[in-house]
């Protein structure tokens, strides 16, 4: 007979091994951090692929010229979009904190409106990027085509054009993918799942994948837009 004794059943009657939980995490953190982890790993090659192709050119479209549009205004304001775009995420971000935070205290009400918020930040964050594709592409933009000059006259490459086109919509379906999960999260905080549960945790890893989108969108504007 063996000498180690079977992991036992909790009275929650969740599988306990007589141990603490790694790094003080729950299994759920856990895997949040290790899905975020590789996330980041792909996000890092399409930064690493576009900044090796970027500074291995003899000249890129600049990025005032190319990003200069605001909507329902005719003239040249370059950065200023994007500039709203990121400003709205980021405030997002400081809704989602206050989220946990309130989902710490259990406070109930409090989680829902400040998640009601940060999903309202993240649909504005897809208009802007929806408008600025649509605007982009009126002017010729789009996969296979660049229709913007580098800086030295010499026509621009599609590199600019593909790269641009895939790693923000790669971001951008990962903001959408976090507002879909943040609404069904809300309608469960609002029915009371989490009370009965005990712990508002869902929130907290939610809250880690939202915050990694900000950060991620933050080496995307400086990749594209300042670099």
């Amino acid at each position: 007979m063996s000498s180690h004794s079977s992991p036992a059943l909790s009275t929650s009657g969740k599988l306990w091994d007589g141990g603490n939980e790694p790094f003080g995490a729950s299994y759920g953190k856990l895997m949040m951090w290790f899905f975020l982890l590789s996330d980041a790993f792909t996000f890092s090659a399409l930064l690493l692929a576009y900044a090796a192709l970027r500074f291995s050119s003899l000249s890129w479209p600049v990025p005032d010229d190319v990003f200069a549009g605001v909507p329902f205004i005719h003239g040249h304001f370059p950065l200023v979009f994007v500039g709203i775009m990121t400003f709205i995420l980021i405030m997002s971000s400081v809704t989602m904190v206050l989220a946990v935070e309130a989902g710490h205290r259990g406070a109930r009400n409090e989680v829902v409106k400040w998640m009601f918020w940060t999903i309202l930040g993240g649909i504005a964050f897809l208009g802007c990027q929806a408008w600025e594709w649509s605007h982009l592409h009126h002017d010729g933009a789009w996969w296979g085509s660049n229709p913007f000059v580098n800086a030295d006259g010499t026509p621009g490459q599609v590199n600019f054009t593909n790269l641009f086109f895939t790693i923000t919509g790669f971001h951008g379906f990962h903001v959408f993918s976090g507002v879909v999960i943040n609404i069904i999260v809300t309608i469960m905080t609002m029915a009371g799942v989490f009370d009965r549960r005990g712990t508002y945790e869902t929130i907290e890893k939610i809250g880690l994948y939202w915050h990694f989108v900000d950060l991620v969108w933050v080496f995307v504007f400086t990749f594209f837009y300042l670099i």
